[in-house]
């Protein structure tokens, strides 16, 4: 059933029930919308997921509206977008409103303490995929490694490191291959 309150529900549960972020939703995703539902399939989820990871925003929520806009359109895309956050946001305004005596339970210290080391376990793994995914090359290996460091010891800023990596990807794939052509006799 692709009606708008279908489409709501099936996002809100799967935001409920997905810690760490857009990449653990994975599997939610496949059984729901690929598997049960049958909305999209795999490789448009894939998709989604790709161009999700160079798009600004929470790659769940940037996920969750392409398959959104593919089943309904614009209302589609609101209904799953809003079933995403919902749960996020009633449990941080819970959070907000009971903080001040939340923060002091010893067992939610030990709590975040252990959310926090799976979290760093669970934004390693998307390095390491992104890093498997993203550099092809030596080149590409020095410009992540030069990135990190101007952000780390100079202190540049990101989206200007980000602005600079695709001028100098974009340059780097148009004078190479000439490069390339001139030095190895090809036209």
């Amino acid at each position: 059933m692709k009606t708008l309150i279908g489409i709501y529900l099936t996002f809100l549960k799967m935001g409920a029930v997905t810690f760490g972020g857009g990449y653990t939703m994975l599997p939610i995703l496949q059984r729901e919308v690929v598997e049960r539902k049958r909305w999209v399939t795999s490789e448009e989820v894939m998709d989604f997921y790709a161009v999700s990871q160079g798009l600004p925003g929470i790659i769940a929520v940037n996920v969750s509206v392409f398959i959104g806009y593919h089943v309904r359109r614009v209302p589609g895309a609101v209904a799953a977008a809003l079933g995403t956050v919902s749960p996020c946001l009633v449990i941080i305004t819970l959070i907000a409103a009971f903080l001040q005596n939340f923060q002091d339970i010893p067992a939610v210290q030990h709590a975040f303490s252990g959310i926090s080391v799976c979290v760093i376990a669970l934004i390693l793994n998307t390095v390491l995929s992104l890093w498997r995914k993203g550099v092809h090359d030596m080149v590409g290996a020095a410009v992540c490694v030069a990135v990190f460091v101007l952000m780390e010891a100079a202190g540049a800023s990101p989206i200007l490191l980000v602005l600079a990596a695709a001028v100098l990807g974009v340059a780097l794939q148009c004078v190479l291959p000439r490069l390339r052509g001139k030095k190895g006799g090809r036209p």
